[in-house]
């Protein structure tokens, strides 16, 4: 027999991602005819057609499907093998850039310590932070996030998960508002006010409802706004009410011009994680960054600025 072309190893693991032949040709630099050939040789050699016509776009056959994590670590350690030798990690010459996907919150309360101690200690380290869309682990075995920073959901029984802090919901109100001026905010004061949720899903309602209907009341929601940022503005420009992680109130930015007071009844504890794939959990300056990551959030959370929060 002879020996397979590995370059069709590479082909394949980006046609699979990109679901597209031209958007795969784009990717790997080739003409959109020579990727064309390209995947007539991939499903001669595989014997399954791998990509097929769904109307205007192009879907994955099964047999693909089961091929996708297989070939993406496949390439991975094809790339890790044929890298030079590396030293011993050396964190102040370290060169790379780090993605890092997470919501607004997190990078706006986070985001500049992170990047202020990364510039000390790694100047030559780009911490990318990308957006969170939606839940799901695609970015993390596709290779284009290094780590997912989030509320724990199901991302598959391979990715690695640590926990970051724990973090809890208060509720905040313009620093105008009648409940700022209260050392304590009972249950009837906080239902007899408007709330804004935040809902990336549109939901309307939120945490704090199930306790709430324990006591046999409801809230008034006025407004839904896709994200706690969004809620934040709305309280702070209106009587409404919102409802916030704490962590996200360490930002000073965010604390402009609002109060915020514990909730009248008992909300679920928050678990902020970081997760990633396992091709990256042996690499050295992986390894160091989910250090870092994990010292910086734990010493902002245990700061005084989060206990008075």
């Amino acid at each position: 027999m002879s020996e397979p072309d590995l370059n069709l190893l590479f082909a394949l693991d980006v046609l699979i991602a990109e679901r597209s032949v031209a958007a795969a040709a784009r990717r790997l630099g080739l003409s959109a005819s020579a990727m064309s050939r390209t995947l007539s040789r991939l499903r001669e050699t595989t014997g399954d057609p791998l990509l097929v016509r769904a109307g205007r776009n192009m879907v994955l056959t099964p047999y693909a499907e089961t091929l996708q994590t297989r070939t993406q670590n496949a390439v991975f350690e094809a790339r890790a093998l044929l890298r030079p030798a590396q030293p011993e990690l050396n964190i102040a010459s370290l060169q790379q850039m780090f993605t890092l996907r997470a919501n607004d919150g997190f990078v706006e309360a986070f985001g500049p310590t992170l990047i202020a101690e990364m510039a000390a200690v790694a100047p030559g380290v780009m911490l990318r932070f990308t957006p969170k869309p939606e839940k799901g682990s695609s970015a993390l075995r596709e290779g284009r996030v290094d780590l997912e920073i989030g509320v724990l959901s199901e991302m598959g029984p391979e990715i690695r998960v640590q926990a970051l802090f724990r973090d809890r919901f208060v509720g905040v109100v313009r620093d105008t508002h009648p409940l700022a001026q209260l050392n304590e905010v009972m249950i009837n004061e906080y239902v007899a006010w408007g709330h804004v949720v935040a809902s990336r899903r549109g939901l309307t309602s939120g945490p704090v409802d199930e306790g709430l209907a324990e006591q046999g009341v409801r809230r008034k929601i006025a407004a839904v706004v896709p994200g706690f940022p969004a809620a934040l503005a709305v309280a702070r420009a209106s009587d409404l009410i919102a409802l916030i992680p704490a962590s996200f109130l360490l930002s000073p930015a965010a604390r402009q011009g609002v109060a915020m007071f514990e909730l009248p009844v008992k909300t679920r504890t928050i678990t902020v994680s970081q997760l990633w794939h396992p091709r990256s959990e042996v690499d050295p300056a992986h390894r160091w960054l989910r250090q870092f990551m994990l010292g910086v959030c734990r010493r902002l959370v245990h700061s005084d600025a989060f206990k008075n929060v």
